[in-house]
């Protein structure tokens, strides 16, 4: 089987990238390396084929993605803040980097399209846990360009029999990750101030929730995704249970301080899961004490 990961330069397509040539598929990263980076394909990068490619200036990829079983879109920008002061980069990389390769595979015989969505679309929920069909409001443009590329996405899905899957990933944290990411960001400075002995910085009260999820478990998810019969679904991806800020620093057992909260931060995020679970029997194996044990070690041997 051939597959396509697009942004399997970055921390959670890397892992995917991993993951699939380790199960022997055949595949095709494209990546722009904005925020990616090839040292995340170190282990693999002679049983790839690595294409540099920007799908925001690409509008037509068809030829090269003759073949193609499935298509893995990861590829975007995905900061909270610099979204904010950079919404028409956000917007030309995340909604037409989007068109532009579903212009290139819409004709192609996929077996699926996989999409990772942001769970960021739905702003500060009333409805905690919060199930797929709840009310979305973005609040900022990085969720408003991922909640209309997996709208794209939907609807081609609906007129044309495209078969997609739209994974609306938490919070997802694990090695390779950025601290300046938008899923594990607090988990990943935590990880390098406790390395370096520094006080843990906490935005806002520190009473905020978020649903944490471990990087294998979310390519576990993509995988199951792909490899299913169901198809023109959106899945929430995340944890069973939210846990606070606060919480996850007293797992660090670090010194504290806090830092204003950030504009277009919910105040809490937690996933109700029930439909991915019983859908596609999926749910996460890695706890939260454990994901930061691993995460600790992984950035303790760089």
């Amino acid at each position: 089987m051939k597959v396509l990961v697009t942004g399997g330069a970055g921390f959670i397509g890397s892992h995917l990238v991993d993951e699939l040539v380790r199960k022997k598929y055949k595949v095709i990263v494209l990546d722009n390396l904005s925020t990616g980076s090839l040292k995340n394909l170190k282990f693999v990068k002679n049983k790839i084929k690595f294409i540099k490619c920007d799908l925001s200036k690409n509008k037509n990829l068809t030829k090269l993605l003759y073949g193609v079983d499935y298509v893995f879109h990861l590829a975007g920008l995905s900061e909270v803040n610099a979204s904010i002061k950079n919404s028409y980069k956000y917007y030309d990389a995340n909604v037409i980097g989007t068109l532009n390769i579903l212009n290139s595979v819409r004709y192609l015989k996929l077996k699926k399209f996989i999409y990772s969505a942001s769970a960021s679309c739905y702003g500060n929920p009333k409805e905690i846990p919060t199930t797929e069909k709840a009310k979305i409001q973005t609040l900022s443009p990085y969720a408003l360009t991922k909640w209309i590329s997996e709208k794209m996405i939907m609807r081609l899905a609906e007129t044309q029999r495209f078969p997609a899957i739209s994974l609306r990933f938490f919070n997802v944290y694990g090695s390779r990750s950025r601290a300046t990411g938008p899923y594990s960001a607090v988990i990943s400075i935590f990880a390098k101030q406790k390395l370096a002995n520094k006080a843990l910085t906490i935005a806002g009260d520190g009473l905020q929730s978020r649903s944490f999820i471990y990087v294998s478990d979310v390519v576990e998810a993509m995988i199951k995704a792909a490899k299913s019969k169901i198809f023109n679904e959106i899945f929430n991806v995340g944890s069973q249970k939210s846990i606070k800020i606060n919480e996850i620093a007293k797992i660090f057992k670090g010194k504290k301080t806090y830092i204003p909260k950030r504009i277009g931060d919910p105040k809490h995020s937690s996933a109700n899961i029930k439909k991915i679970i019983k859908l596609l029997n999926w749910k996460p194996k890695v706890s939260i004490k454990e994901g930061i044990n691993l995460l600790l070690r992984s950035v303790d041997e760089r």
